[in-house]
């Protein structure tokens, strides 16, 4: 039984969606995936410079007139948004948690493929695949991802990208769009053939979050610092300058290494933290990719 509380959250999170998806979202995201493969639509009468391959020879001996074979787009597209639901999708610092934040964009990407007649599907991971739901239409189905976001209680608190993309791979067979929503507070290294071998077979973006508070404190005193996964709890002093400016260099040179994995792996990324509104790097993504595809 869901909460008036969960109820009331799942339909802010439908009405600023839709919104969002309705007023200009849906028409970028249209552009930017269009269908894979072309469907037959109908015969026409040939006329002078038709493409002779093109000639419908059925239709041709049948009627004693030559006919064309007309194709039109395939738009339909399988959507598939893969969720990291490890412990540290449970911070946040500033507007919200991640997990808020995840089940936003989970939202508006659902309503976008969903106004478009694609098909959505969801992942949910931690350092297991906690819950699967195949590629279906509708509005139920959206709001039941959303739901879904916000309220499951995953059994595991570590992550494991590596496996979460094996898996995806073994579960879907045709081509997909693929947002990997996660703060990828994983080692690169675990998961960076994995990802390249997703974007081979799919079409796999990676929407990166991240809070302030990861990138650096300020001078706050003696705090202690958990690891949300793994429990482990450090004392610091972050009114020392060098201790500070060292944690600032390591989160860093992680962020550095986590974005060299998406580049090896041809992968677009979007970055995206709970302190600013996520629809400008979402617009900027679309615009990129447009751009890309006219030139």
């Amino acid at each position: 039984m869901l909460s008036s509380q969960l109820i009331q959250q799942i339909r802010r999170i439908e009405i600023r969606t839709r919104k969002l998806v309705n007023n200009s979202f849906a028409g970028e995201y249209h552009s930017v995936f269009k269908g894979r493969g072309m469907e037959f639509d109908e015969a026409r009468p040939y006329q002078p410079g038709d493409e002779i391959r093109s000639i419908d020879w059925n239709v041709t001996a049948r009627t004693g007139v030559p006919y064309i074979k007309e194709y039109v787009e395939s738009r339909e597209l399988t959507l598939m948004i893969m969720v990291d639901m490890s412990a540290s999708a449970d911070f946040g610092s500033v507007n919200r948690f991640k997990r808020e934040l995840a089940a936003e964009l989970a939202g508006v990407l659902a309503f976008a493929a969903t106004n478009n007649n694609d098909k959505v599907g969801l992942m949910l991971f931690t350092d297991k695949v906690e819950l699967f739901i195949p590629p279906r239409k509708g509005r139920k189905h959206v709001l039941r991802i959303i739901r879904d976001v916000l309220a499951f209680e995953p059994q595991h608190s570590g992550t494991d990208i590596n496996l979460a993309l094996e898996t995806l791979n073994r579960l879907l067979k045709r081509r997909a769009v693929v947002f990997l929503i996660s703060d990828f507070l994983d080692n690169p290294e675990n998961y960076r053939t994995a990802l390249s071998i997703a974007n081979r077979k799919h079409d796999v973006i990676a929407v990166d979050l991240n809070d302030p508070l990861e990138n650096g404190l300020g001078n706050v005193g003696i705090v202690a610092l958990e690891d949300p996964e793994s429990g482990h709890v450090v004392w610091a002093d972050s009114s020392n300058a060098a201790w500070r400016n060292g944690f600032a260099t390591r989160m860093a040179t992680f962020q550095r290494a986590k974005y060299d994995s998406f580049v090896r792996a041809g992968v677009d990324r979007i970055h995206i933290t709970t302190a600013d509104d996520y629809m400008q790097p979402l617009n900027a993504f679309f615009e990129q990719r447009a751009r890309r595809l006219r030139h």
